[in-house]
């Protein structure tokens, strides 16, 4: 909190003074609790799959964030990300292979820095060209290249390896400590460590002056211009910076699944992280990391499943844009007036029912996609299907009439506790604003 104060010593230039600095003390536990979180969860959950999903997490932390310097601070919507980060894995993953080969000397720990010097070099070519316009126009021409990075991936099999892409060993060099980068918890704490970094080193940017500007471009080009600002070379610094950290991700990427393709540079990959940045809110920092935890839980463990993952993955966007544009983080930051008065306590009876009416309606939503997928596309196998456990058949009428009753019911309770905790709302804020008069 800004009200603990830490006595500095930090002497005045001038008269001698002594000089005070507050001490944000909320914001030292919550880097704190992250960094432990991500020292602790593996020795929690221990499994193969874990690891995985977690590495892939971290990776998909650091993508999301460098994505949300250029939308979320600068007001820039790139559809071609991935390509700084897919052309620093490339050239990250040719650097190993080299190390490898015993023909250059390269720690498999300091390789996401070789992906993200390859990012920012790439963000210094394209990025001259791209940041010429703003607007739609910066979309489209960020999504040209994209899809020119992309095509070439299949043009010069030489550097990027045709379809089969190019695999490599992380393995490389004499243990140092017993670490080899072999197993995947040795992995998965070294993605840790440069996630980490990472978000610090972009959360301290937006409190540079150049982030702060980056935000004034954002808000209004035309006056950062009349103040004399170059809002075209801010563009352009902010995405060199934005496609170094993105660079750094898909180093990352490459040394945790040791293969690098033509999809690190396709639309789908720039599409995933323009979805992440989205769900989590794009105008909060720490809204793509909840973003990219969600889209990775989606992607993959989801998709481990059910093969109509993709769909759940649109329907959730699509309610999200229509009634959480703000995403994720700002349903979390509308609670923290309510926390701060102590009025939260009211709120959660009321929370509570809507998460209960939410929860048959989302049995609702999986029934009927499963059942629909079952139908028209895997009918081949029969119609026999297990969900939750239960054993049906989705060629009766049994499980569509369960699944219309789930609609019916969910609807209803939907609208019921929606509205009530609406006006618990109203009451509660009301209370506030009476307090604060």
């Amino acid at each position: 909190m800004e009200s603990t104060m830490q006595r500095t010593q930090d002497t005045a230039l001038s008269g001698g003074t002594m000089r005070y600095r507050p001490l944000n003390l909320g914001r030292w536990v919550l880097w704190g609790t992250t960094a432990l979180l991500m020292l602790v969860l593996p020795l929690i959950f221990t499994g193969g799959f874990a690891i995985t999903l977690m590495s892939q997490m971290g990776i998909m932390i650091v993508f999301a964030l460098s994505y949300n310097m250029l939308l979320g601070q600068t007001g820039m919507l790139s559809f071609g990300h991935a390509v700084y980060s897919g052309l620093g894995a490339f050239i990250a993953v040719h650097v190993l292979n080299m190390a490898g080969a015993g023909t250059v000397w390269m720690p498999v720990s300091l390789l996401p820095l070789v992906g993200g010097l390859a990012g920012a070099f790439f963000g210094v070519i394209f990025g001259y060209v791209t940041t010429k316009k703003s607007g739609t126009t910066f979309a489209m021409i960020t999504l040209g290249i994209g899809e020119m990075v992309f095509a070439s991936s299949l043009m010069f099999p030489e550097f990027f390896g045709g379809e089969g892409g190019i695999s490599t060993n992380r393995v490389v060099g004499e243990p140092f400590l017993g670490i080899t980068f072999g197993p995947g918890r040795q992995v998965y704490y070294l993605i840790a460590i440069w996630c980490l970094l990472s978000m610090a080193a972009m959360y301290a940017w937006t409190q540079t002056p150049l982030g702060r500007i980056a935000n004034a471009v954002r808000d209004n080009p035309e006056r950062a211009e009349f103040i004399g600002y170059n809002t075209q070379r801010v563009r352009y610094l902010v995405l060199i910076l934005s496609a170094f950290f993105a660079g750094i991700s898909g180093a990352l990427a490459a040394i945790n699944f040791e293969i690098v393709s033509a999809e690190n540079v396709s639309a789908v990959r720039s599409g995933g992280v323009l979805l992440a940045a989205f769900i989590g809110g794009a105008g909060f920092f720490f809204g793509p990391i909840i973003g990219a935890v969600v889209f990775v839980l989606f992607a993959v463990a989801l998709s481990d499943l059910t093969k109509a993952w993709l769909l759940y993955l649109g329907l959730f966007f699509v309610l999200m844009v229509m009634f959480v544009p703000g995403g994720l983080a700002s349903l979390l930051m509308m609670q923290l007036p309510l926390v701060a008065r102590g009025k939260f306590r009211q709120m959660l009876p009321s929370y509570g029912l809507c998460a209960l009416a939410g929860v048959v309606l989302l049995a609702a939503i999986i029934l009927t996609v499963e059942l629909v997928y079952k139908v028209q596309v895997d009918s081949a196998n029969g119609t026999a299907m297990s969900l939750f456990g239960i054993a049906f058949d989705a060629g009766t009428l049994a499980p569509w009439g369960v699944a219309a009753a789930l609609w019916l019911v969910g609807l209803a309770a939907w609208r019921f506790t929606v509205g009530q905790a609406r006006l618990r709302w109203d009451k509660v804020q009301a209370e506030i604003a009476g307090g604060a008069a």
